[in-house]
């Protein structure tokens, strides 16, 4: 009886969305695939969009960010980290989920939703406009500034600093052009990125940390509840929440001075904002699950034979179905619990290794002077007399891993604009399903990637203009991220226990990671705008 009766969820979209006129088709039928099983002989299978979301999440946040919050709380506050990742690894699977049941991304199942896709484009337009801040670029501008003048720049190589900005820009939408499917450049890249960066500081940190600098920021991520206080002589202290209301009965006289960078971190660790919806569209171009039938978004270079298609496809559920949907769950678990949550915490660890260790030998250090905690860490190195003749040489290696970390990540949040909008319109605008067949996604993906490019040019002509302009646009991002992050945290729960079948649905204890994430951040985002916009408006 269960292979005769009809899917319901998609019974229910036919009897909504697609009878109102102005919404998306159904989902057409199509056979799930029977996945590989996983194991010594199939290594390869976890290569794939776990590996591609850390090399994208190594960078504006990991790199300057959380080296700068152990330059100033030791390791005390890493255990923000821990929550911010192991919350994000439900959202991230309930993305994975969607997207191996229909070959769709979230966004689109946004747009099933009623009202109806116009309503859901405006949000994610609002949830979207971090994106027009090029932030990353600017950072490896100034990395490659310090190269050139072989000293941090001042602001006086503020002309120089843009200049190379602008062109770091220009330059990193360039990979994206070949590989066949856009994603499979990107996992080229970021799988490289991962490698060196890590790679550089694990060595670092093995050779020439100290044991107590390791305990300091692993033994952080364990350390719950520790919170910036003010102290009696007007000065910031580390307190325990648990501890201070089991010994006094009261909190503690939190500080939220440095709320901004705090929640920058907590933005940062592990990806953050709309960063990780992207989970859904990679699982469909790696071909999971149902991705195999829908398609890709294919590269101007080597991709004239791929194509997607305009709706996603859905596959009846029986039991040699669910067998095989139990196999690409798998992929799913062992591609985030095994790749991407290891890769995020040595990603957020590894780095704050090197600040905790060589920032305070830095002649910069604790001048408040707007250079990113990385480039201090790197000049402190250099001014590291025990490293003798290794000192240029770590410098060196320093700077290049920073550019690894911010030019692959540049080209991942242009890559993730073009992407997001053109999955939004190649799905939702009726316009574009009715006059543009299955091979011309890439059209649609490249138009917009040249308009974003133009619009970020005219941005960082003007934002460029200020000289603390890279690390103040990274904390802005990541502050108003974790709005969206929380947003769309409760919109994902949403439509995956509406329009998915029930034996798919999320279980409850995914329900309650999932509104775990979505708290959090809400939390997050309620304590920065209570320390830092609604005071603009008092003043």
């Amino acid at each position: 009886m269960a292979n005769q009766s009809p899917n319901p969820i998609s019974a229910s979209v036919e009897g909504t969305a697609a009878d109102s006129g102005s919404g998306i088709p159904p989902w057409t039928r199509g056979e799930l695939p029977v996945p590989r099983p996983l194991g010594l002989r199939n290594l390869a299978g976890l290569i794939g969009p776990g590996i591609v979301m850390c090399g994208i999440q190594i960078g504006g946040g990991e790199w300057p960010l959380g080296p700068d919050v152990t330059a100033k709380y030791g390791g005390s506050l890493m255990w923000i980290a821990t929550v911010a990742i192991l919350t994000q690894v439900f959202y991230n699977l309930e993305c994975g989920r969607y997207a191996l049941y229909c070959g769709e991304p979230v966004f689109t199942g946004f747009m099933r939703l009623a009202p109806g896709p116009l309503f859901w484009m405006s949000v994610t337009a609002l949830l979207s406009l971090t994106f027009l801040i090029p932030g990353l670029s600017t950072n490896a501008a100034v990395l490659l500034a310090t190269v050139w003048l072989d000293r941090p720049p001042t602001p006086d190589d503020a002309t120089l600093v843009n200049t190379l900005a602008l062109t770091c820009l220009a330059l990193v939408v360039l990979p994206v052009l070949a590989g066949g499917k856009v994603y499979n450049m990107l996992q080229l890249i970021m799988t490289a990125k991962v490698v060196v960066v890590l790679g550089f500081c694990f060595f670092l940190g093995v050779t020439f940390v100290s044991r107590s600098g390791w305990q300091s920021v692993f033994g952080g991520f364990l350390r719950f509840g520790d919170v910036p206080v003010n102290l009696s002589n007007g000065s910031e202290g580390i307190a325990n929440v648990f501890s201070s209301l089991w010994t006094t009965g009261a909190l503690p006289a939190i500080s939220l001075a440095n709320i901004a960078t705090l929640g920058a971190f907590a933005g940062y660790a592990g990806g953050g904002g709309l960063s990780n919806s992207a989970y859904g569209n990679f699982v469909r171009d790696k071909g999971w699950g149902m991705g195999s039938q829908v398609g890709a978004i294919a590269s101007a270079v080597g991709g004239h034979e791929i194509t997607l298609s305009h709706t996603g496809k859905v596959f009846e559920i029986n039991e040699q179905s669910l067998k095989s949907w139990r196999g690409w769950w798998k992929y799913i678990l062992a591609d985030q619990w095994l790749v991407w949550v290891p890769g995020c915490f040595m990603g957020m660890g590894l780095p704050a290794l090197m600040s905790i260790e060589f920032a305070k030998n830095s002649p910069m250090y604790g001048k408040n002077l707007e250079y990113s905690q990385p480039l201090i860490a790197a000049d402190g190195i250099l001014h590291t007399a025990s490293l003798g003749s290794w000192a240029p040489i770590l410098w060196g290696l320093c700077v290049f891993t920073g550019l690894m970390v911010f030019l692959p990540s540049q080209m991942a949040i242009v890559d993730d604009f073009a992407r997001r909008w053109t999955d939004i319109l190649w799905s939702g605008s009726r316009r574009i399903r009715n006059s543009m067949q299955d091979h011309q996604a890439r059209q649609v993906y490249y138009g917009i990637l040249v308009l974003y490019v133009i619009w970020t040019f005219l941005v960082a002509i003007v934002m460029l203009a200020e000289p603390d302009a890279p690390k103040v646009m990274v904390t802005i991002i990541a502050n108003v991220n974790n709005l969206a992050l929380a947003t769309t945290s409760f919109l994902i729960l949403w439509i995956n226990c509406r329009l998915l079948p029930r034996p798919l649905r999320p279980r409850w204890y995914s329900c309650a990671g999932l509104v775990s994430c979505g708290l959090f951040y809400t939390a997050l985002s309620w304590l920065y705008f209570q320390a830092k916009i609604l005071p603009m408006f008092r003043g």
